[in-house]
């Protein structure tokens, strides 16, 4: 089969104007050095830019082909070399469907798949119509769970735990969705009866096509998400067109007045500012809405752009609870899952593995258990190990340090410009027309280089407060680990998905008898930081976790493996 036929059209557009730019200036640029015969140059290059572009894309939308069979997906591409690829349906993690404005309008949307320990997309189709992405989306979950049932649960579980590292019992690999009550703002509905979730539990896998939702972002919360958890990457953007607006000049404001005091202008481009970024994160969750498929998890969201994605539950490996201060404040949660297809924030915009933006602390946890089969006991009665104390006078030393250092500077600069004289005072002034009073401005801030100082007592505070946020705790089936206080995340790994325990410790840490134990899953890794992390933990008690985490994994897989043995399973 071959991609919409627009597919080229919006290819080679975007793909012409490109090339068709970069050209444009090299040919400016070149044209300038002989300016009567180089006037023309820059529109020649860049018109021959735009139509190699468009020619490209033309090209390769038509040796562009794939076919989904009953066991794999085939594509196969190139335009001077040609690249044949089968993609094992049994080893899709994610697939995700996007869609921008323009593409809604035309009804067309691009496919992405993921596969296991893929670091980049195995498969992209830009574009296809949004029926066939659809149609992609469900029979690729259909045959995998088909194929799955060809081979026997027992037998495909086994060959994963020695294949591919992906080990999982039946008690969380697989789950039915507990029943609830929804708090006001959501919808939270059973999938299925108790004798489904008891079934569930012991290993039945549904493979029915079945749509159950189990969560809506009514528009209360969406409001809400909004106000307590804004897009800070869209602050600049924001700012650049928020301060016209109130009609504040950022150097007037801290230059001229004087003093670092904000006044209603300032006050009312912060409110400004956050309003916008409001507005940002609600249109990226507008609509959200989380379905059960068989065994899959189905989310859809988004103003403009419209994401639709796929997790598979027995993909899952790890579960990161995200409260931000506001959040804990207000007794809201995020929830977010990990797959070996990608990790919290390797999505599609950075966000489409949001399992719950936000919700209710119990709700959250509810589903959660719901999505992994999660024992009650590890999630409501955790008891988190925090650092030694001297992990905290570790972090109050750091933070007092960098105090110093920065008052150091600022008194280095200032000892600077006292010293020159009112030249170099006034070359500052005339930098980016700020002029003298500007210049006044600065050299009487850098009068109270000592400023920084006052911040001792919240330094302490904050070293207090990280301390406090960090701390790991052993399940009964799983480990959770609790870093950060400006964002806290709680992460949730059952044994019988780790991967690797590592143990390290920087020169620091061994100064102070420290070490940080990073608990790794198919989609996470600790060379990036990302994952399941107990930092600074006493030396020993580090040791002592990282035996733990790896014996009870052994255990895990031991158990199940002889419970998944033909004729073992009444054995004495």
């Amino acid at each position: 089969m071959r991609l919409h036929p627009l597919s080229a059209a919006l290819r080679g557009l975007s793909r012409g104007l490109s090339v068709g730019t970069a050209l444009f200036f090299l040919g400016t640029a070149v044209g300038a050095i002989d300016p009567p015969g180089g006037v023309l140059a820059g529109p020649l290059l860049g018109l021959v830019g735009f139509a190699l572009g468009v020619g490209w894309e033309l090209l390769y939308y038509r040796r562009f082909d794939y076919e989904l069979t009953a066991d794999t997906l085939d594509i196969a591409s190139g335009v001077l070399s040609r690249r044949d690829r089968e993609i094992p349906l049994r080893r899709v993690q994610n697939v995700d469907i996007s869609r921008g404005l323009l593409q809604r309008t035309l009804d067309v949307a691009a496919v992405e798949i993921e596969t296991a320990g893929g670091g980049d997309t195995e498969a992209s189709l830009r574009y296809v119509s949004y029926e066939e992405a659809k149609r992609l989306q469900r029979d690729v979950g259909r045959r995998k769970r088909g194929h799955t049932g060809d081979a026997g649960a027992t037998g495909d579980r086994t060959g994963q735990i020695e294949s591919t590292g992906e080990a999982g019992t039946g008690e969380t690999a697989t789950s039915a969705v507990a029943s609830g009550a929804a708090e006001t703002g959501e919808t939270m509905r059973p999938a299925a009866g108790e004798d489904d979730e008891r079934a569930a539990a012991e290993g039945a896998r549904p493979t029915t096509d079945e749509r159950s939702e189990l969560f809506a972002l009514g528009t209360r919360n969406l409001l809400v998400l909004g106000l307590v958890a804004p897009d800070l990457r869209a602050l600049l953007p924001v700012l650049f067109f928020a301060a016209p607006v109130v009609g504040l000049s950022i150097p007037d404001l801290l230059l001229d007045s004087g003093v670092l005091a904000v006044g209603p202008r300032g006050a009312a481009l912060a409110a400004v500012s956050w309003a916008g970024s409001a507005a940002v994160t609600a249109a990226r969750y507008y609509d959200f809405r989380l379905t059960r498929v068989g065994d899959e998890l189905r989310y859809e969201r988004g103003l403009l752009s419209r994401y639709d994605g796929s997790i598979p539950l027995e993909k899952i490996q790890q579960l990161d609870f995200r409260e931000n201060v506001l959040m804990r404040r207000a007794g809201y949660a995020g929830l977010a899952v990990e797959t070996a297809g990608y990790a919290p924030g390797g999505g599609p915009a950075g966000g489409s593995e949001a399992a719950i933006p936000l919700a209710g602390r119990r709700e959250v946890r509810r589903l959660a258990r719901s999505i992994e089969g999660f024992a009650a006991a590890d999630l409501e009665r955790a008891s988190f190990v925090r650092p030694p104390e001297r992990a905290r006078r570790r972090y109050a030393v750091r933070y007092l340090l960098a105090l110093a250092l920065a008052a150091g500077v600022l008194y280095a600069v200032n000892a600077l410009l006292g010293g020159v004289g009112a030249g170099v005072g006034g070359a500052l002034g005339g930098v980016g027309g700020v002029g003298d009073a500007g210049a006044l401005g600065v050299r009487s801030l850098l009068g109270y280089w000592y400023a920084p100082l006052a911040l001792v007592p919240v330094a302490l505070v904050a070293a207090h407060l990280k301390w406090v946020n960090r701390g790991y705790s052993l399940g009964s089936a799983h480990v959770l680990t609790r870093n950060g206080f400006w964002r806290r995340t709680t992460s949730v790994v059952p044994y019988c998905r780790v991967q690797t325990v590592i143990e390290s410790r920087t020169l620091f840490q061994r100064w102070r008898r420290l070490a940080t134990v990073a608990i790794d899953t198919a989609g996470s890794s600790s060379l990036v930081r990302r994952g399941a992390r107990a930092v600074d933990a006493d030396s020993e008690e580090a040791a002592t976790l990282r035996e733990t985490v790896r014996k009870r994994l052994r255990t895990t897989l031991a158990v199940h493996r002889h419970s998944a043995t033909p004729g073992r399973a009444g054995d004495g």
